[in-house]
């Protein structure tokens, strides 16, 4: 339950459920295989919706990214995924396709539907989850997540946080919202796969700690001590990638949606340390369901802030709702530093 503030209050506040879907119309659904440690996230909403994306990791995995540049013909999509499996995990977003065509959903060719779902993945293949599949798993994981969909989801290790990992703890999936003074809502979910920590030093403080709301990640408030800031804990053994949307409903066009994904990156950069390096693949996806008017560059300026706080925030409760398994190779938040300040 969140603790606000009368001070945030007036300033604007998270949604009721302070996830992503909290921006009317979106619904999200997730997928999971314990077994693999591994899993799939979709975001879809009740008619399509604009798209932009902006990728400033180095080491990117992205199905139909291209066709969101704002020069392209199709100009809105059906769904957005989020998955693991490296670059087998680009299969979900084949699942989703299918699926919806059986709704009948799908950019109009003739008498055609074409079901538009990009997606980005994240590396999960060394998380100690048996990978020895005869049959690429992820397009039916895909179709369960679509499936799956709704307002209220879970977060932790949950859908494509299932076998996420940081430098030091456990990923997860996380999300978080935010109502503007103007009305307008904002969210973000993410799936937190970091090269970098989520936390300051291996103690139990998050870098995002200045952003948050209510005691939403564990209330702790922010480190005394930042330590040694120039060597910062990484794990450079394996793959990496955080991956995210971001959505609003004020009717931006795909531009203004790009322009959003851009500024979206400062959130991750607020709450990982490091981010956005040679060995990430870090991406953005911005979503616009276009259902609240706005007042010109200002209101673009303001959602664009209030979204790279929403994914600062929701970074950090991927970390602290992540839930221990047998075998894993990192701990989680809750395991290393008990539930300080819940």
């Amino acid at each position: 339950m969140f603790r606000m503030t009368r001070a945030q209050s007036s300033h604007g506040s998270p949604g009721p459920l302070n996830l992503i879907t909290d921006v009317a119309g979106l619904r999200v659904g997730n997928a999971s295989d314990a077994g693999i440690r591994t899993g799939v996230t979709v975001l879809t909403a009740e008619a399509p919706f604009t798209c932009g994306v902006h990728v400033m990791g180095g080491a990117p995995g992205t199905r139909e990214t291209d066709l969101l540049a704002p020069d392209r013909t199709v100009q809105q999509v059906d769904a957005l995924v989020l998955s693991g499996g490296s670059a087998f995990g680009l299969d979900a977003a084949s699942g989703v396709a299918d699926a919806l065509a059986a709704m009948g959903r799908g950019f109009a060719v003739g008498p055609a539907r074409v079901p538009i779902v990009p997606g980005a993945i994240l590396f999960d293949l060394l998380n100690g989850g048996d990978k020895d599949w005869t049959e690429n798993p992820y397009k039916r994981l895909g179709r369960e997540a679509l499936n799956a969909c709704g307002p209220d989801f879970d977060l932790g290790s949950s859908g494509a946080g299932t076998g996420a990992l940081t430098a030091d703890l456990k990923g997860g999936l996380g999300s978080a919202s935010y109502v503007l003074p103007s009305g307008h809502t904002v969210g973000a979910i993410v799936a937190v796969n970091a090269l970098g920590s989520a936390t300051v030093g291996g103690g139990p403080h998050f870098w995002a700690a200045p952003f948050e709301i209510g005691g939403e990640f564990g209330g702790l408030g922010a480190a005394r001590e930042h330590g040694d800031v120039h060597t910062p804990r990484t794990k450079m053994d394996g793959g990496n990638t955080t991956i995210a949307i971001v959505a609003t409903d004020a009717a931006l066009d795909q531009a203004q949606c790009t322009r959003l994904a851009t500024a979206s990156h400062d959130g991750m950069a607020r709450a990982l340390l490091p981010s956005h390096t040679p060995m990430d693949g870090d991406l953005v996806f911005a979503a616009s369901t276009g259902a609240r008017p706005i007042d010109g560059a200002r209101d673009v300026m303001l959602l664009g802030h209030a979204a790279s706080i929403c994914l600062a925030r929701a970074i950090a409760r991927a970390v602290w709702l992540a839930r221990p398994a047998p075998g894993d190779p990192l701990p989680c938040w809750q395991d290393r530093h008990g539930r300080a300040g819940a």
